[in-house]
């Protein structure tokens, strides 16, 4: 055929030697440079350190974006038949971009290092040595070179088909028809196959993990927990994660010890904790209706205090903060969760992301109607508390209407991920000159933020009898993930920055985008008190700010702050 490379070159050597020379010509010299580009400007910090295999792949990914991006901008310039160089003014040309190009890669390598240190040292994480870049390179390529294998694959069916459609159709609508017809064989392979496979081999390893029971999570004797005797729940129902809340800790006599230093003479009670688990009803109904029979059967609503516990997307509470409200409320208190899935929680996102808010819904609903039956001079404070997936489905188990005319005390939520309902509306709404990150909302009176420093006390009026608190950090990626950073740059990205955010921390467009992505998956990665990862002494404060518990100063709660810490030291 026209075109195809002969048997032997001109100087008479075997095709084979011309088609590595004849594959490098395929690539565009533009798509390259600007692929080049947005690799080193991969290596830029994000929220997240990175181990040399992630940022390996991350890197190959921006290299593929800005080849992509290369190779469209170039056609369109020619399309509109704009000036081009050609011949050897084109050629020096293109070895001089790529010269350049190639430079701010390798320097980027090499200070990429550097980058990585600043920010892991506004984490307290060790200093690395060297940030790997043959590692990284040699990752990316790979990476890259699969994706363009994949789309020439892509395209190379889709001339097939334009051409077999063109015998029966107009050329213009044979390429319209194969174009359509390849995306959609694509996304069958790439959905129904591998997708699909992805997320049954994933629902299975959860699955295990979730009915498997550990040595330290043993069965209660104590028949005011769930899975007791006389409980109505089974202990093998409550899954991995409902078993370790149940088992954990503190009891009464760990909160004494602890918060003995607060010096003061109120009591001392055994916490109640309820935890329905997945396994324990059909539905999210009839879950919450076994939960609320369990709250009633160890006198949960007898205490001062009463808290719905939304668990993340595999059923798990922070322990950190769990033990940081029962410390603060001196075991005074019942919680209770309602599992709706063992799925990590960007994947239960995922693959059932309104499951959550039905369960979250059905479980406020029969908690708070017989809360609002009881006299309200002999009922506990009722309080909403969540995690991350856990905090966006709390957000989502009530309405205004529902509460307006008798409202429950208040509500805790940390880390909510960046598409929460209330955050996304304060955020937005926030004073004039407040940072996202650590924002201020009208008078304070009803919503307050705070970070690892206790920002609670920062407001112009005095709390209100409803109260919101979202604990959140600068350098969480599931709260400050923004999918505008695609073509702008996020909000909390301008000055001031975060204390954990770096310095070195640039936005571009695309680039930026990719990096947060790979910060959301990595994004409990960081040490305790950054990133999404949420630590006792920050909890301990939210709660005292929410809740407002009689007998604490700021000294007192420093002490159980360096109690907590010695005890685990």
């Amino acid at each position: 055929m026209p075109g195809d490379l002969p048997d032997r070159d001109a100087a008479g050597e075997p095709r084979a030697r011309a088609v590595p020379a004849a594959f490098l010509r395929s690539f565009s010299a533009f798509g390259l440079m600007l692929g080049t580009l947005f690799f080193a400007a991969s290596l830029t910090p994000s929220l997240v350190p990175r181990a040399p295999v992630v940022q390996g792949m991350l890197g190959g990914l921006c290299l593929a974006a800005g080849y992509g991006i290369g190779v469209l901008v170039r056609a369109v310039w020619v399309a509109l038949e704009l000036p081009v160089l050609t011949g050897r003014a084109r050629r020096l040309a293109d070895a001089a971009a790529m010269l350049g190009c190639a430079a701010a890669a390798g320097l980027a390598l090499w200070w990429a290092a550097g980058w990585q240190n600043r920010l892991r040292a506004l984490m307290d994480m060790e200093p690395i040595d060297s940030a790997d870049p043959f590692t990284v390179a040699a990752l990316a390529l790979l990476v890259f070179g699969l994706l363009i294998l994949t789309a020439r694959l892509f395209g190379g069916i889709r001339r097939r088909l334009s051409r077999l459609f063109a015998h029966v159709l107009p050329r213009p609508q044979a390429a319209l028809v194969a174009l359509l017809a390849t995306a959609i064989l694509f996304w069958s392979i790439g959905n129904g196959l591998l997708v699909t496979g992805v997320m049954r081999t994933l629902d299975r390893i959860y699955a295990e993990l979730d009915a498997r029971f550990e040595e330290d999570s043993p069965q209660p004797a104590d028949p005011r927990k769930t899975g007791g005797p006389g409980s109505l729940l089974t202990w093998e129902g409550l899954g991995r994660a409902g078993r370790e809340t149940i088992a954990a800790g503190p009891d009464a006599a760990e909160i004494a010890a602890m918060t003995g230093a607060a010096g003061s003479d109120l009591p001392v009670r055994e916490p109640l904790r309820v935890y329905v688990g997945l396994n324990s009803a059909e539905d999210p109904a009839t879950r919450a209706e076994l939960a609320l029979a369990e709250l009633i059967r160890i006198g949960a609503f007898e205490r001062s205090n009463l808290v719905i516990v939304t668990p993340t997307g595999t059923g798990w509470i922070d322990p950190e903060g769990r033990r940081a409200m029962e410390y603060v409320l001196r075991g005074d208190v019942a919680s209770v969760s309602v599992q709706y899935s063992y799925l990590a929680s960007w994947i239960a996102l995922l693959a059932a992301p309104d499951y959550g808010a039905e369960t979250a819904r059905e479980v406020f609903a029969a908690v708070y109607g017989h809360w609002t039956s009881l006299p309200r001079d002999r009922r506990p404070r009722l309080y909403l508390n969540g995690l991350s997936l856990g905090a966006f489905n709390s957000d989502l188990s009530h309405d205004l209407h529902q509460v307006i005319g008798d409202p429950y005390a208040g509500a805790l939520w940390s880390g909510p991920p960046f598409n929460s309902r209330t955050w996304k509306g304060v955020a937005a709404a926030r004073n004039p000159g407040t940072p996202v990150w650590a924002p201020q909302f009208r008078d304070g009176s009803v919503i307050r933020f705070t970070t690892q420093q206790n920002r609670l006390a920062n407001a112009r009026a005095p709390w209100g009898p409803y109260r919101v608190v979202f604990l959140q950090y600068p350098s969480d990626a599931i709260t400050f993930y923004d999918p505008s950073s695609l073509w702008r740059k996020p909000e909390w990205m301008k000055p001031p920055l975060g204390p954990d955010v770096s310095p070195d921390l640039v936005w571009i467009p695309v680039v930026t985008f990719l990096q947060l992505t790979f910060d959301l998956m990595l994004a409990v990665t960081p040490p305790k008190g950054h990133g999404h990862v949420y630590a006792f002494e920050h909890y301990l404060d939210a709660w005292a700010g929410l809740t407002e518990a009689p007998g604490w100063t700021p000294e007192a709660l420093e002490a159980v702050k360096a109690a907590v810490a010695a005890g685990r030291g």
